[in-house]
């Protein structure tokens, strides 16, 4: 425990740093609370694009009888080219929002590439789009985890540190001035127990 002074100021500067805690404390585990569901909420929209990503490929996996891998179609055929974001705020930090993303499509020969190529092509725009999706949903996910980490640490350092330690310095600077009080009390009762008899009092008036 922190050393504190025994004094009336001390207990006066620690009652008011509990309250402080004690008022902070429910906005950070309400933030917290917000920041979790958030999380929950960008995972779920992340994995609905996965899944549909992976629709697209088995699709176009029916259309040539290979996996599209990044050294297949996708890389051949199609890249992505600019992605556009925008911005917004979730319980007080900034992310990235997905608005679109260009894609870039390679010269085809249209003689010399079976007349599924134009169908998978398309389908392979869709894939490069829902990646840069899938990526902006992933640093969504990363920023707002790292201010969960911060307010978890926050929420942890008032329950199990801060308030602790104001309410032991409150309890033993209590016990404290209680004591001093109690010696204070039993001094003065000793130092008129010895005064002698009559001591402060007037004299008697002349006859």
């Amino acid at each position: 425990m922190v050393k504190v002074k025994l004094t009336k100021t001390e207990l006066k500067a620690q009652t008011d740093a509990l309250k402080r805690f004690q008022r902070f404390l429910p906005m950070l585990q309400l933030k917290k609370q917000q920041l979790q569901a958030e999380i929950a909420a960008i995972v779920a929209k992340a994995e609905a694009v996965a899944a549909r990503e992976r629709e697209l490929r088995a699709a176009m996996n029916a259309w040539i009888g290979v996996v599209a891998t990044e050294e297949g179609l996708l890389s051949g055929l199609v890249k992505v080219g600019e992605v556009k974001t925008g911005r917004a705020n979730i319980a007080g930090v900034e992310i990235p929002t997905f608005e679109s993303a260009e894609t870039e499509v390679g010269r085809i020969d249209r003689w010399a590439t079976p007349p599924w190529v134009d169908d998978a092509v398309e389908a392979a725009k869709e894939v490069v789009s829902l990646r840069s999706e899938r990526a902006v949903f992933e640093e969504q996910r990363r920023l707002v985890a790292e201010e969960l980490q911060q307010t978890s640490q926050r929420v942890n350092l008032f329950e199990k540190v801060k308030i602790p330690e104001c309410k032991e310095a409150i309890r033993v600077i209590k016990i404290a001035l209680g004591d001093e009080q109690t010696s204070s009390v039993t001094r003065g009762k000793i130092a008129k127990s010895r005064a002698p008899a009559g001591e402060g009092e007037g004299e008697e008036a002349a006859p």
